[in-house]
């Protein structure tokens, strides 16, 4: 992957407008205009276009001690308590990451039910969902000896699972992401951490094909991508180089719009308004003990529109300063935000009306 060349700047700023604050909840996924969160191990549901009340849809029942974990914010943090990732299907069925587990929900039924139990690591990043119901998520686990990966789908809504695609021994490390693209029905896979390990690829929805569109640098080790009608926005996640923002349009240009702060592991869109959040991450490259929201009303300038510090407890136990945006696609114009470990304002949920600016004369 060489360097691409900079895009003019040709954009005008967005505003965002605090809506509402939940505190001890994480946002997690949309489905159209509905928002799921979570409070522990219990799933919760709004429509916050229509009112800012959340209903209990269903409850996952981990072992006993996660039960006295997850009521405290630090111990919490500690053990990596809650749901991590989630997707809705059209058919009702709503399938989950919890640690060591898949898990998922039947219509009707008031619990999850654990689908999946996890061999190598302790949880996916994200899991997707194509609009047949198709479910998908790949192995993120260490994998110090750089053995095979799998990436795993389900053909009959979270019940059951099998292995779809398979990295051979040495490919990669692990999977960062899959997301689905509604705009060229296909998936982006996202793998790393090193050299050839870094890989976007694109692939059919049922994996039978499988390209690497870039690859083999620091700056192709991405975690979150936003598909959108024209081009791909992608943010870099290395802690061993300066990260940007990139623009892969559907010919496959390739071109740098934003210099950031760290490495961004979540990306989202509102409407025609693009997001990345960076990550309190420090290394010798990346020093900020700061996290950042950048947005973008249509790619091109980008800037910074929310900043938190990170608070005083270690990261190494207690999470890097984060903040999380819900994957899903999102037909309103409100952005929600979960920060983690970070002063003020630790597991804590903000909704934002989005409104883009209009431009100025010329």
């Amino acid at each position: 992957m060489t360097t691409p060349p900079s895009l003019p700047s040709n954009s005008v700023p967005l505003a965002l407008t605090k809506v509402g604050t939940f505190s001890r909840l994480r946002a997690l996924a949309w489905s159209d205009d509905v928002l799921y969160g979570s409070r522990g191990y219990q799933l919760l549901s709004a429509e916050p276009q229509k009112s800012l009340e959340w209903k209990c849809v269903a409850t996952f029942r981990p072992a006993a001690w996660r039960n006295l974990t997850s009521r405290s914010r630090l111990t919490h943090r500690l053990v990596r308590d809650g749901f991590h990732a989630l997707t809705a299907l059209p058919s009702g069925h709503i399938v989950a990451a919890v640690p060591g587990a898949i898990v998922t929900l039947v219509p009707g039924q008031p619990y999850f039910q654990t689908t999946h139990r996890i061999a190598r690591g302790t949880r996916p990043l994200h899991i997707t969902s194509t609009p047949n119901g198709r479910v998908y998520w790949g192995e993120y686990f260490d994998n110090k000896a750089r053995g095979e990966v799998f990436i795993y789908a389900s053909d009959d809504r979270g019940l059951t699972w099998n292995v779809a695609y398979n990295f051979p021994a040495g490919a990669i490390r692990h999977v960062h992401n899959i997301v689905y693209d509604s705009w060229q029905d296909c998936l982006w896979i996202l793998t790393g951490d090193y050299e050839r390990e870094c890989q976007i690829l694109r692939a059919s929805c049922d994996l039978t094909v499988v390209e690497s569109v870039l690859e083999g640098n620091q700056q192709a080790r991405a975690v979150a991508i936003v598909p959108t009608r024209d081009a791909l926005y992608f943010a870099s996640d290395t802690p061993l180089e300066q990260n940007h923002i990139y623009r892969l349009d559907r010919p496959g240009e390739l071109t740098r719009v934003a210099a950031i702060s760290s490495s961004s592991i979540q990306g989202c869109a509102v409407q025609t308004a693009l997001f990345f959040s960076t990550m309190a991450e420090p290394s010798e490259t990346n020093e900020t003990r700061e996290v950042h929201l950048y947005g973008s009303r249509d790619g091109a300038e980008w800037g910074k529109n929310l900043t938190w510090e990170k608070d005083v407890w270690p990261m190494n136990f207690f999470q890097y300063g984060n903040a999380f945006l819900p994957d899903g696609p999102n037909t309103t114009d409100l952005l929600a935000v979960t920060t983690v470990a970070v002063k003020g304002s630790d597991l804590k949920t903000e909704l934002w009306r989005v409104t883009v600016m209009p431009p100025v004369a010329q």
